[in-house]
């Protein structure tokens, strides 16, 4: 797995940014790296991080998931196409600002003609490519590329200020990429299961033999939109006792901030070997979902 996101709590501008490596070091071709955005050069830089040691022949597919896409390129487009009143404009923008932008580049670095799908379902955008890439692995695929990237602008953040959407949470932005495999390998870091969304905690758990005490760690957040506590309510209930951790303090409210969630998640399943399962839980506005992760 790999991860691209903020490296401090400093939201001086107004949201958290991502810590950026060193793109050079990742992306070689230096005039492929030039005409990329931000936005790209992070997701694809995130990618090939998380590839750094598999082969990239043996990816069957690669599956991304965005909440806005390229957002940079989107408003370059757009204030171009009302600078020059419609006439005489460059098609690169546009191009660039399509949300299937990263997964292309990533398959052409990879020589990947394999499946190739982006999601971009708001706020439950990464459980979506979740889900397909665990589909596409029952269906015989051996190893699944699956990431997420967002973007924050200062034309995009105060637009979400308008709509009152960080009420409780500072905007922010990043990249996660994680190589799904069908079968355990001794460089497995964690086993997954499949994401659910409105379902009850005590049914989902059921499912997988385990029930709330069963968990060792929880990693949650709550919606920036609504002024409710429901997620405090929903850790009162069913995991008074249990160790915690507030993962959008870290990375921002974004989209996909949930595949951070998840980063972290595995990233504390290394660091501390008592802990068995780990449930993610998020809200993004009205939209709500969890994950469990568990010690392969």
């Amino acid at each position: 797995m790999a991860s691209i996101h903020p490296g401090s709590g400093d939201a001086s501008q107004g949201y958290l940014t991502a810590s950026e490596p060193d793109y050079k070091e990742l992306i070689k071709n230096p005039a492929l790296r030039r005409r990329m955005s931000r936005i790209v050069k992070m997701g694809v830089a995130c990618a090939m991080q998380c590839l750094s040691d598999t082969p990239v022949e043996e990816i069957d597919s690669i599956i991304t998931a965005t909440g806005l896409g390229c957002l940079a390129d989107t408003e370059r487009f757009m204030n171009n196409l009302l600078d020059n009143r419609e006439q005489l404009l460059t098609p690169t923008p546009f191009i660039q600002s399509t949300f299937n932008t990263v997964g292309a580049q990533i398959a052409m670095l990879c020589g990947n003609q394999g499946y190739n799908m982006t999601y971009v379902h708001r706020g439950v955008s990464f459980e979506s490519a979740l889900l397909d890439a665990m589909l596409r692995l029952d269906e015989g695929d051996r190893k699944v590329l699956v990431g997420a990237f967002d973007e924050m602008t200062p034309t995009s953040h105060a637009i979400h200020q308008r709509l009152g959407a960080f009420r409780q949470n500072v905007g922010g932005e990043g990249a996660q990429f994680f190589l799904l495999g069908s079968e355990k390998t001794d460089k497995s870091l964690a086993r997954i299961t499949s994401p659910y969304g409105q379902r009850h905690i005590e049914e989902y758990l059921e499912e997988y033999g385990l029930s709330v005490r069963d968990i060792d760690f929880l990693i949650y957040d709550r919606s920036s939109i609504t002024s409710d506590n429901g997620q405090d309510l929903f850790r009162n209930l069913y995991f008074p006792r249990t160790p915690y951790e507030r993962f959008k303090r870290q990375c921002g409210e974004y989209q996909t901030a949930i595949a951070f969630g998840l980063w972290r998640a595995v990233q504390k399943l290394s660091e501390d070997k008592s802990i068995r399962h780990i449930l993610v839980r998020n809200a993004y506005q009205w939209e709500k979902s969890f994950i469990l992760v568990s010690r392969p």
